[in-house]
């Protein structure tokens, strides 16, 4: 019931360290043509598809 395999909870912090911005020197380093992250998730309107 409430507890988290070992899988699902390695896929969550991979989901939760990609739902982060651009580092800067990324969008200076590529003269600006990347100015945000086009995987962006938002915890509340879009979710992860997990099996339990």
């Amino acid at each position: 019931m409430g507890k988290k395999t070992l899988s699902k909870k390695l896929k969550l912090a991979k989901a939760e360290r990609q739902n982060h911005r651009l580092p800067p020197f990324v969008y200076l380093r590529s003269k600006r043509r990347f100015t945000q992250n086009a995987t962006r998730r938002n915890w509340r309107t879009d979710k992860l598809r997990t099996e339990d």
